[in-house]
């Protein structure tokens, strides 16, 4: 059996006499192969005027250089010639064409087979390098890894039933999709196209099954809008193979288990650092001194872990309530969801979770009110628990659950810190640490954690709401404010630069349109979109020290 152990190549070279009345062009495809580990061949066809000149490659994968054989085509007859000793072999052939008038000549088009001048073989001089030898067929290949175009055969029946004077007339075609997978039908708007987007999808069913997802987008580069009003739309079609999400697989499932014990561990940790004031002196040593090298006996830790457990449950029921709020909303709307990738972090306890779309949106109503309900959830639970320990904090009979954390906490969030300083006073606030429960300590993580995830920026809970809400364009621009904001340090203190990297790294990428990417959602959504972007702002700005000195949030020591 012989083996793939060497290659040689020889680069083609065509040459024709220049001529206006000639047109040529040539085509390269893969002929065959005998076995993959014997010949790989190549059929490379020239046309120059009326004759067409085949020739084929063929490439031995062994030493033996009587593998080789040599192709011809001759009168419809194939033929091997076993007496070549190359390793590259090549053979020609030339097929005459009936003779054509000058009239009929001039009428041939570009999508014809281009013929050849003569029966002569060209002369076959090198090229250079293996790349260029092989660069069409690296663009064969990358076609082939790619996603599966639209069947052009499905866009001529499309076009033909599905588009017409009483819906949309089609007047020109694009490629559509990331790659140019899809087709894009830009034309003329023949009615509310709402109505004609419904009518259009059920005769896309009725006409080629469940085989395409349409989608109505803003045309591209428009130069006016509709004279119904509104932007002027397009229908873009793509394979449902091709623009469906794919399922969760075992490994992903396996990755959220791991991380969401992590979550626990973080959290928990968060809790036994809540009581950093009952800690043994060296384990507080070790995790606030940067000079300390010989880790504590861990074992120390263990009768906190108890007391930890409550504010460990706090920050994780804010967690799942939080997506428990996207589910419950993403249901109705018969939108799938994956499994949450919960992200621990030991300053909150968590960074929240990523949730994907699992189905494509049916419209940008949709795409708010389900990135909307998300936060809105676990930001009722947590402020629930933030307002209810600050009211535990001033009773007397709950100071034996108290834990003291250092007053600059509250200077973290001017929204949290003046809502504090308002409930416990300035006398309470105005020192060096404050009496609090460690509800507030849950709450303040978890409402914290839910203005991370509702920034305006890729593919977070807030970047996906004001995407539906104002539109792709209105998202690039909060996105490069919210970079901006949070490379300079003015929003979220000491996890800005972490959160800003996390946000690169993972959530970057905008959401993929709706199948209705163009309807308006209405005028209370983008109010609520405003509101929580407003809020969100001023849970995550910090307290400069001049307000807080004068507010009394902290103890602030200015010389």
């Amino acid at each position: 059996m012989g083996t793939l152990t060497s290659f040689s190549f020889n680069a083609v070279n065509l040459r024709f006499s220049s001529s206006s009345i000639f047109r040529q062009r040539v085509g390269v495809q893969v002929f065959g192969s005998r076995k993959l580990n014997t010949k790989l061949c190549y059929l490379i066809s020239k046309e120059v005027s009326r004759e067409k000149f085949l020739k084929f490659r063929c490439f031995s994968g062994t030493n033996n250089s009587n593998n080789d054989a040599d192709y011809t085509q001759n009168d419809g007859e194939i033929k091997e010639d076993s007496s070549n000793t190359a390793s590259s072999t090549e053979s020609t052939v030339t097929t005459a064409s009936p003779p054509e008038d000058k009239a009929v000549q001039e009428k041939r088009t570009s999508n014809e087979l281009p013929p050849s001048l003569s029966s002569r073989p060209p002369n076959i001089a090198p090229l250079g390098s293996v790349y260029n030898d092989f660069q069409i067929d690296s663009f064969k290949l990358m076609e082939l890894l790619g996603p599966e175009k639209v069947d052009p055969a499905d866009v001529k029946l499309i076009k033909d039933k599905l588009f017409g004077y009483s819906t949309f007339w089609v007047t020109k075609e694009e490629p559509f999709g990331d790659l140019g997978e899809g087709i894009l039908f830009l034309g003329n708007l023949r009615g509310k196209r709402e109505d004609v987007f419904a009518k259009l999808q059920t005769q896309l069913a009725e006409i080629v099954g469940d085989k395409y997802n349409l989608f109505m987008v803003e045309e591209p580069d428009s130069e006016a809008p509709d004279p119904r009003g509104g932007p002027r739309v397009s229908f873009g079609l793509l394979r449902k193979e091709v623009s469906e999400p794919g399922p969760t697989t075992l490994w992903q499932y396996v990755i959220a288990i791991l991380l969401f014990l992590l979550t626990i561990g973080s959290s928990v940790e968060l809790g036994i650092a809540s009581q950093i004031n009952r800690l043994p002196p060296e384990v507080v040593k070790y995790f606030t001194d940067p000079n300390a090298v010989d880790p504590p006996d861990m074992e120390l830790l263990y009768p906190f872990v108890e007391s930890a457990l409550p504010l460990a449950y706090g920050v994780l029921g804010v967690l799942l309530f939080h997506e428990l709020g996207h589910f419950l909303a993403a249901f109705p709307k018969k939108v799938k969801l994956s499994i949450p990738f919960f992200i621990p972090n030991i300053t909150l306890g968590s960074f929240g979770a990523i949730t994907q779309f699992k189905s494509i949106l049916p419209d940008r109503s949709t795409q708010v009110d389900i990135s909307l309900a998300g936060p809105f959830a676990g930001a009722a639970l947590s402020f629930s628990m933030f307002a209810v320990g600050l009211l535990l904090s001033s009773n007397p009979d709950a100071a034996g659950d108290l834990v003291q954390v250092p007053s600059m906490l509250f200077q973290g969030s001017l929204l949290l810190g003046l809502i504090s300083r308002a409930t416990l006073g300035y006398a309470a606030m105005h020192t060096a640490t404050v009496s609090i429960h460690p509800l507030v300590i849950a709450g303040w993580c978890g409402l914290t954690t839910t203005a991370f995830n509702m920034l305006p920026v890729g593919c977070l809970d807030g970047g996906r709401a004001v995407q539906g809400a104002y539109g792709k364009g209105a998202l690039v621009g909060f996105g490069l404010t919210t970079y901006t904001l949070l490379g300079l340090g003015v929003i979220g203190g000491p996890l800005s630069l972490p959160w800003g990297l996390y946000v690169l790294i993972c959530q970057r990428t905008p959401e993929k349109p709706c199948l209705n990417d163009v309807t308006e959602v209405g005028t209370w959504r983008k109010t609520a979109v405003t509101v929580a972007v407003f809020l969100v702002v001023l849970t995550l700005l910090p307290v400069w020290d001049e307000l807080a000195e004068e507010l009394g949030i902290g103890l602030v020591s200015t010389f």
